[in-house]
């Protein structure tokens, strides 16, 4: 590579939008030419994950994610050198995780709801993009996603939207909100704030 990449950060709460938002930024965009390396792989183990007063496992605190290694890679990614890490699968046992290859871009795309609050990670970012949702909106999008692609029933859902998932978006994620570069809507519809985002990386490839 002969210029620096240029290093995207996305967040926002929990079914704000993030993974359609991004499907349609990467759609846009050539294999070579853009690079997407998402929190979700940095997961810590199971073992390693913090229990709440009931014995349940909350996934929604910085601590599960193993950041030191992600900030690690962003930076290997940045200086042109191809990086390689073990697919997260949600703690499915059935699923035999992948090794997952991510090569240097003009454009790398870091991704989840962390992603701000690690300084590490936050620094090394040229553009911050916060995707917004109302909170009654993201809960109809987490109780469908969670029936449809985790099997999780609508007690388990609510209990972990109250317990764990509206603190940690106080706590952690909404006051990144005002560090964002941009700040896209998505109560509705994204479309306009993702032909934006578009035409802008396009300039930087």
């Amino acid at each position: 590579m002969t210029t620096k990449p240029f290093i995207v950060g996305i967040t926002g709460g929990s079914a704000s939008g993030k993974t359609s938002f991004l499907r349609g930024v990467l759609s846009a965009f050539s294999a070579d030419e853009i690079c997407l390396i998402s929190q979700d792989n940095y997961y810590r183990s199971i073992d390693q994950i913090q229990v709440d007063d009931q014995g349940i496992h909350n996934f929604d605190l910085p601590e599960t994610i193993d950041h030191h290694l992600y900030a690690q890679h962003i930076e290997q990614l940045r200086a042109g050198v191809a990086i390689q890490q073990k697919e997260y699968t949600f703690n499915n046992p059935t699923v035999v995780p992948r090794m997952l290859t991510f090569n240097p871009a003009p454009i790398i795309v870091v991704e989840g709801i962390f992603v701000f609050h690690f300084r590490e990670l936050a620094d090394q970012m040229d553009l911050k993009i916060f995707i917004d949702a109302k909170n009654s909106i993201k809960l109809e999008r987490r109780v469908k996603r969670d029936a449809e692609e985790r099997g999780y029933d609508l007690d388990d859902v609510m209990y972990r939207w109250k317990y764990h998932v509206k603190p940690t978006y106080r706590q952690f994620i909404k006051p990144y909100r005002a560090e964002a570069d941009i700040v896209i809507p998505n109560n509705v519809h994204y479309q306009k704030g993702l032909d934006v985002v578009i035409a802008f990386l396009k300039s930087k490839v």
